[in-house]
């Protein structure tokens, strides 16, 4: 909109609204008449000049407003008004006249006539008289500036706003340091609008007042250039509004929703207290720490009093970080004293947040206890509120945050606003402490499951690694196992049961279970998977009633030292890599059955040599299964990295360390297993072998030989009882089995002695009556050795034995 009365009134200097100009001389005859005035009537200076101005009025009441009017003029003053003429056409024009006396060297001359519509000129009253109430009476502040964005105008509300008279403020410029207000945005805003010409509305601005209760206030700024009717910019207008109210109430259900969606998302009780002081600085206050009851961090719950000497408190979480931290102030991990009894403690003991709005209040709270106000008072310190972290009726720990920089003490809807905070944050620290409690049993369930991490037997060296899924947040049915078996053999084990959570886990346990039980009957692998399979099936009948499906991978291997070969058979598991003792990894060629539980399908086994200090490593799928999904990719991944880490002269637990850390520093999605071995070898000179035809006479024979082989080891103390087993061995295999026989005795850590004969009847022990002339020779047997048994061979059976190396005396001591 034209604001030419606007500029009238800034006395920018514009023209005046009535344009249409004539000079009357004293006895009313026109003598000048104006190109604007000959537009307006239609009539050429030609026709009206020489003739009474008169003749232009139409009606006769303004005949004698104007005879009046020259009387008022004649005496020297100004006569305004609205009058119709004659156009040339012979229609009225209402015009608006302003006439003016006129004087010459010898007095009055005439008057100075000025015309223009009627209408336009009461719309420009209008103007004026509508911007002289926006100044004096509407509430809103509202300040002009000119192009150099100097002030040129205020209402009081802009003086009010700016602090400032505005004697001080007119002619100066807006960036001039003479505002609390953001000057420099300001200055920023109306320099875009008077290059621009495009208004900006409710712009936010802060304003920090020398004094006042209530601290920074917000304003939302509005900038609109001014322009003639010609569109000249002639100034910049500037209003504001106090939308501080407004301002704080979003920016606490900011906070509220910012606390909402940041804390309590890990179930970590370390990390959620840490992320409710990160919420609460700097956007509510300076200083902010948390502190836990040491029950709560175990995933238990705190003491059920309310005494706050009982609470046992450390901090866990606290804001700002680093170097912001106020020197002095206790930070993370500190455990303060105990805390007296305190009526201001007791308030927070019992669910209630608790207020510190001054200094003063801050010094009468620390009186009496002058030793704990360094650990609980910030330097420069003012006010504070203190909240407890309530759950389920109990004290889990206590919140507090100073203000310390900014100087508007907390108030009570800032109490309201950190007890809705610590409320939530509580529910989260209460979530997080009781799945830590359930994470820890079932892990501790987890690791009673698992087999030791290492062991060292005469057949090889093992180290094993289990790394659960989500970084330790959750748990699955992955295994390895190690299985000491007779003869010096070992057995390497890993599996991975199907699905995660506690299901997973005790199907593992039970599966692990099983394969320890078919292990110590010594069935090669691939009957060995038959059987775990037929198992895995009955789990499954199970399942429909527990709500979960049953299903998993196995790799069975078993390594024999005396021979250095290894027999594995696998149900849908991922294939052995082998490390050389020259470097050279390679993966075993193995006919993998379906995964157990199928059923239908048979298992295969294969055979294959292993030089003494090879190192085998089996695995599950979440150790080569990443992003991609291509376990081919995953595999030749895991051959490289074992290349570089598990090479000749590395230590086990080092190279699996660095295997698994290179593996990514993401947390998995699927747990891990793995179980590296170096094989050992047993000295052929610590194995001897002979092979008897089935005749009585060969008993004899085979004492001899025993006692000549262990004459030779050195081991004449246990010849006796050896030749009492051997005796007894080999007289069943001669009376039961058949030829040919065959004998060998292995020496270690044990002397092992075995029987080989060609029947397939398995013996047992059974304990002889007084009458009985046999029967006794498995029970004397038992009474020998430290462990005996029997396995299935494809040609027959191995009866065994093992004892100590040196003579057990307690051994001899037969019962009668």
């Amino acid at each position: 909109m034209p604001m030419s009365g606007l500029v009238k009134v800034e006395g920018a200097g514009a023209a005046e609204p009535c344009s249409a100009t004539a000079w009357v001389d004293r006895v009313g005859i026109v003598q000048l008449w104006s190109a604007e005035a000959e537009a307006l009537l239609g009539y050429p200076a030609k026709e009206v000049c020489g003739t009474p101005a008169m003749e232009l009025l139409t009606a006769p009441e303004d005949r004698q407003s104007v005879l009046a009017a020259r009387k008022q003029t004649g005496a020297g003053q100004s006569w305004n008004g609205v009058l119709a003429l004659r156009h040339r056409d012979g229609r009225d024009v209402r015009v608006a006249l302003r006439v003016r006396p006129l004087t010459d060297r010898e007095g009055w001359a005439g008057w100075s006539v000025s015309a223009g519509d009627a209408r336009r000129v009461e719309r420009e009253d209008i103007d004026r008289a509508m911007l002289r109430a926006l100044f004096e009476q509407y509430p809103a502040p509202i300040a002009l500036m000119d192009g150099a964005l100097r002030y040129r105008l205020l209402n009081g509300a802009a003086e009010q706003v700016l602090a400032r008279p505005g004697d001080e403020l007119i002619g100066r410029h807006v960036d001039a340091g003479i505002s609390h207000l953001a000057s420099e945005a300001i200055d920023r805003v109306l320099r875009q609008v008077r290059q621009s010409g495009e208004s900006v509305l409710s712009l936010p601005v802060r304003g920090s007042p020398a004094s006042g209760p209530d601290g920074d206030r917000m304003w939302s700024l509005s900038t609109f250039r001014l322009t003639d009717p010609t569109d000249r910019p002639l100034g910049l207008c500037q209003t504001y509004v106090d939308i501080t109210d407004r301002y704080r109430a979003e920016r606490r259900l900011e906070l509220l929703t910012r606390a909402g969606a940041s804390i309590g998302a890990t179930l970590d009780v370390a990390r959620t207290a840490q992320e409710l002081a990160d919420v609460l600085v700097p956007a509510f206050g300076d200083v902010a720490w948390v502190a836990l009851s040491e029950a709560v961090l175990e995933g238990d719950e705190p003491p059920k009093m309310l005494g706050p000497g009982q609470w046992n408190l450390r901090r866990v979480g606290a804001a700002p970080p680093g170097d912001d931290w106020p020197t002095g102030l206790p930070a993370v991990g500190a455990v303060p004293p105990a805390l007296p009894n305190h009526p201001l403690l007791r308030r927070i003991g019992q669910g209630e947040t608790v207020l510190l709005p001054d200094r003063d209040s801050v010094i009468a709270a620390a009186e009496g206890h002058a030793d704990l106000a360094p650990l609980f008072v910030p330097e420069h310190g003012h006010s504070a509120i203190a909240a407890p972290l309530f759950a389920r009726g109990l004290v889990l720990g206590t919140v507090v945050v100073w203000r310390t920089r900014r100087p508007a003490p907390f108030g009570p809807e800032d109490v309201d606003l950190l007890a809705e905070i610590a409320s939530r944050a509580a529910l989260g620290v209460d979530n997080a402490r009781r799945y830590t409690r359930e994470h820890r049993a079932v892990v501790a369930l987890q690791q009673r499951l698992l087999p030791a991490a290492t062991t060292d037997t005469p057949a090889a060296e093992t180290v094993g690694f289990y790394v659960p899924a989500g970084g330790g947040a959750e748990i699955g049915g992955d295994w390895y196992d190690v299985i000491a078996l007779p003869s010096f053999r070992v057995a390497l084990v890993a599996g991975d049961v199907t699905g995660h959570g506690l299901p997973a886990t005790a199907t593992m346990g039970r599966l692990r279970t099983a394969v320890d039980t078919l292990a110590d009957l010594e069935l090669d692998p691939d009957e060995l998977l038959t059987h775990l399979d037929d198992l895995v099936q009955q789990l499954q009948t199970e399942a429909p009633h527990q709500g979960d499906t049953v299903g998993a991978s196995c790799l069975y291997a078993v390594y024999d030292p005396v021979t250095c070969q290894c027999t594995l058979a696998s149900a849908g598991h991922p294939p052995p890599l082998v490390i050389r003792p020259d470097g050279t990894v390679e993966s075993v060629e193995v006919s993998p059955g379906p995964l157990l539980g199928v059923g239908g399908m048979p298992f295969e086994a294969t055979t294959f040599d292993l030089e003494p200090g090879s190192i085998v490593a089996v695995y599950t799928k979440g150790v080569i299964y990443r992003d991609d999904h291509d376990p081919d990719a995953g595999l030749r991944r895991l051959a490289d990295r074992l290349a570089r880490f598990a090479g000749p002269g590395r230590g086990l637990d080092g190279a699996g360390r660095e295997l698994l850390r290179s593996l990514g520093d993401a947390p998995a999605r699927d747990d891990m297993a793995l179980l590296l071995a170096r094989t050992r070898a047993i000295d052929p000179g610590n194995t001897a072998t002979w092979e008897f035809p089935a005749d009585a006479s060969v008993v004899a024979a085979a004492r001899r030989a025993v006692a000549g082989q262990l004459a030779a080891w050195g081991l004449d103390e246990v010849s006796f009882t050896t030749e009492l087993v051997v005796s007894e061995l080999v007289t069943n295999a001669v009376r039961y089995a058949g030829g040919p026989i065959g004998m060998r005795l292995i020496r270690e850590n044990v002397l092992v002695c075995e029987v080989n004969d060609p029947s397939n009847t398995q013996p047992r022990l059974r304990r002889a009556r007084w009458s009985d002339e046999g029967g006794r020779g498995l029970f004397l047997i038992a009474q020998l050795t430290t462990r005996w048994g029997s396995r299935y061979t494809r040609s027959g059976k191995t009866i065994w034995t093992e004892q100590p190396l040196t003579a057990d005396l307690d051994l001899l001591d037969l019962p009668p």
